[in-house]
């Protein structure tokens, strides 16, 4: 697996280096932050728009569809046009993907690795090229939603302005917030929706000392977005909804169904990852298979192209007989699974909206049939499906609540979105553990299943925290000459050699000391702890883990595994009291003290 890029370059710095003087302003102010805030949610706004012009434009030229129309809104498109699109689309992508690793090898970081991992540390550079890796996708006619780019580009241009002006790892994290915020207040036209996208999701907690900043970039995205593209998800309730009780047990019950059915969804596409990395197919040719399969599903329907934003969109679309909804729920989720699996660049978030309310659809359609007193509405249990089913895949409860409250309107319609989303969230919490962008990093090896800050740990090294004053003695050393080389008191203990000036152990002075131990014996008989040690690179959670295994109070650093000399010693003491120092700095952070 290729190590990740570090996602701070020299070429980035020297770009967008502002003066002292002004960085010295913008640190000692908070309402500073706020404006950074506003210009990020700006560009978030820019961002959003000018993508979504972008893959207008790639499907007005590949597909035929008219400028100003959404691809998957279409109800037919040209049949060769709609297989070998994706096909050869697939094809560029799998030969940018090889060119590009040459060039740039590892991966990018995305929002909310940066933020758990990077303090807010993203490079712009490749924030650029997984924009242009998901237009061109979505532009193609991959399965795949934009909000990834969206984000990625938003909170690149962020990170960016924050990194020039030397930010706090607190501020850089909520300002790389602000440009996720923007993107999606900006995408779903729902403000509200954008601020808790970013509380929730790429920060990671709440702080009122985020709030201002957050929610004008969230305001300044949607604003700028709506000047140039306007956007809204196009479901509407023709009348507001009094929820009564057998509507909130119906919204729980498909907050059950819709973690179940955004599990599988997930695992779909860890599982095609993994039978496409089974059969040997080169990474280059993956996309190639994945366009070919999603052609094709497109001969049935076309709303499985692309995001699936213009398929939300169709009026009548909640009107259309069960098997016809049923049908474009298993070949869009099936698509989607193909395009993410074989290796396009794109998110879930489109796609997981319009198959929770077409799952929403078909269970209201259940309910009436199985009873025809329930005669339910299918537009309002469509908007619980759907925020259901997308908290199950993207996380962020309070965030798909208010994206349905901007949507509709409705007040009443939301407090049963809300059942649904609580309990879709709490099962796929409880089942699963991570949403969909944690999944993947879980795929990838990483730990992490949210934003919340725990880079620092990792940043909190051995290295850091070591002695490099080491005092040591060959293993060969008779106890008498250890006696008077370090008498007591002049250490706690000390590191012993091998031959080959190797490690070999720790001699611990007050035991060396005992009057009943042999003068004339090695200390190599008395060595403590000969195959336990730490290395530079391990945090400070895993050296603290390691005292506990070894039941000891100071460990000997070594090089690495495999070279085995000292070069310093870490007394657990002192590794724990510089975990609680840095644990309580991160609280102040968060709480503003």
């Amino acid at each position: 697996m290729l190590s990740p890029e570090k996602p701070t370059s020299g070429w980035d710095i020297a770009a967008f280096e502002v003066p002292a003087s002004l960085r010295a302003l913008v640190r000692a102010r908070e309402s500073s932050l706020i404006i950074l805030g506003a210009a990020s949610g700006a560009l978030a706004g820019l961002a959003v728009a000018a993508m979504s012009f972008a893959v207008n434009l790639l499907h007005t030229g590949l597909f035929g569809v008219p400028l100003g129309e959404r691809l998957s809104a279409m109800d037919t498109v040209d049949p060769w046009r709609a297989v070998l699109v994706p096909t050869l689309g697939g094809i560029a992508f799998g030969i940018a993907l090889m060119l590009l690793a040459r060039w740039r090898p590892g991966r990018e970081v995305d929002p909310i690795e940066a933020n758990a991992l990077h303090g807010g540390r993203m490079s712009l550079r490749g924030s650029i090229i997984v924009t242009l890796q998901t237009v061109w996708s979505s532009g193609v006619g991959a399965s795949v939603g934009l909000e990834a780019g969206y984000t990625q580009l938003a909170s690149g241009f962020a990170s960016r302005i924050g990194q020039a002006f030397r930010l706090r790892r607190r501020d850089l994290r909520v300002l790389v917030g602000c440009g996720a915020a923007g993107a999606i207040a900006g995408a779903f036209g729902a403000p509200l929706g954008g601020a808790f996208y970013a509380f929730e999701l790429v920060i990671g907690s709440y702080a009122v000392t985020s709030l201002a900043p957050v929610g004008i970039a969230a305001l300044m995205g949607y604003l700028v977005a709506n000047l140039f593209n306007p956007s809204r998800l196009g479901i509407e309730i023709p009348y507001v909804m009094h929820v009564t009780g057998h509507d909130l047990v119906l919204a729980g019950f498909i907050g059950l169904v819709a973690a179940a059915l955004g599990i599988l969804l997930m695992r779909g596409v860890g599982l095609c990852e993994q039978v496409m990395s089974r059969l040997r197919i080169p990474v280059a040719l993956r996309p190639a298979i994945g366009g070919l399969i999603v052609g094709l599903l497109a001969l049935v329907t076309p709303q499985v192209l692309a995001s699936g934003h213009g398929a939300i969109r169709i009026a009548g679309m909640l009107e259309s007989p069960l098997r016809t909804i049923g049908l474009l729920f298993v070949l869009k989720a099936l698509a989607s699974v193909m395009s993410l699996g074989s290796g396009f660049r794109g998110g879930l978030f489109f796609a997981s909206l319009l198959l929770g309310a077409l799952a929403g659809r078909m269970l209201a359609e259940g309910a009436s049939y199985l009873s025809p007193a329930f005669a339910l509405d299918p537009h309002v249990y469509a908007v619980i499906g759907m925020g259901a089913f997308s908290v199950s895949v993207i996380g962020g409860p309070l965030t798909m609540t208010f994206i349905a409250l901007e949507s509709t309107g409705d007040l009443w319609l939301t407090t049963a979105v809300l059942i649904a989303v609580i309990i879709s969230a709490q099962v796929t919490r409880e089942m699963f553990g991570y949403s969909f962008a944690t999944w993947r990093f879980h795929l990838r090896g990483e730990t992490i299943r949210s934003a919340a800050d725990v880079g620092w740990i990792r940043e909190l090294n051995v290295r850091r925290m070591m002695r490099g004053d080491v005092r040591t003695v060959p293993a060969h050393t008779t106890i008498a000459r250890f006696r008077m080389v370090f008498p007591l008191g002049s250490t706690a203990q000390v590191v012993a050699l091998d031959d080959k000036k190797g490690y070999a152990g720790i001699v611990l002075t007050a035991e060396a000391h005992a009057p009943e131990l042999d003068e004339t014996r090695p200390v190599r008989d008395i060595l403590h702890h000969a195959a336990m040690t730490l290395t530079p690179g391990m945090s400070v959670k895993d050296a603290v883990l390691a005292f506990d295994q070894a039941e000891a109070e100071a460990l000997a650093v070594i090089e690495s595994r495999e070279n085995r000399n000292v070069i310093g010693l870490l007394t657990e003491a002192h590794a724990l009291r510089r975990y609680s120092e840095e644990l309580e700095l991160r609280r102040r952070e968060l709480t503003g003290e």
